[in-house]
């Protein structure tokens, strides 16, 4: 377990996916959380769910890790987050996040897992970089990432197609040398 000051990282549970489940059926969480992909994230049966779980709880932390996002003071889970695509020659990875919960957010329960998980990469498992990407429309997670310190890297035009509309992928990454 990561602990912080209002939150603490946990590994996953099947049980804390199957909330994950209720989370991603929600067409304003599936919006946020997979842009172009909202309709393939969402519309999951508990079933599924735990299939998707089973697949991507990877016992082998070398490789990724998926975390669930607790407040520490209600032991309320609110969100998930994770590290993937771990290279120990380039010592990177790649990061993402969500706040499933809605009463959770702009809080700074995100911002603080974020910078939780960025730190255990830089300073527990001594990697140098982390990316994530998101979609130019998410404005309140473009926000979230840049508070912890990640810089925009890339632009992919009219990569990620969102309720009609063409937005840019932005590909945003963090140093070592920041924390």
């Amino acid at each position: 377990m990561i602990k912080g000051e209002r939150i603490e990282l946990r590994p996953a549970t099947k049980d804390d996916w199957r909330r994950q489940a209720a989370w991603r059926n929600d067409p304003e969480t599936a919006r946020l959380a997979a842009g172009t992909y909202a309709a393939l994230y969402s519309h999951v049966t508990i079933e599924e769910a735990e299939a998707i779980f089973e697949k991507n709880s990877v016992p082998d932390r070398t490789k990724g890790c998926l975390f669930a996002i607790y407040v520490a003071e209600t032991k309320t889970h609110i969100g998930n987050c994770d590290y993937r695509n771990v290279n120990f020659i380039a010592r990177s990875a790649e990061v993402g996040m969500t706040i499933g919960s809605p009463e959770a957010r702009n809080q700074g329960y995100g911002t603080e897992a974020l910078n939780l998980l960025v730190h255990f990469l830089f300073a527990d498992m001594n990697l140098n970089r982390v990316q994530l990407d998101t979609w130019s429309g998410n404005e309140r997670a473009l926000h979230v990432y840049k508070k912890c310190g990640f810089e925009v890297e890339g632009l992919l035009r009219n990569a990620e197609f969102v309720n009609g509309t063409y937005y840019d992928q932005v590909v945003m990454g963090r140093l070592k040398e920041t924390i």
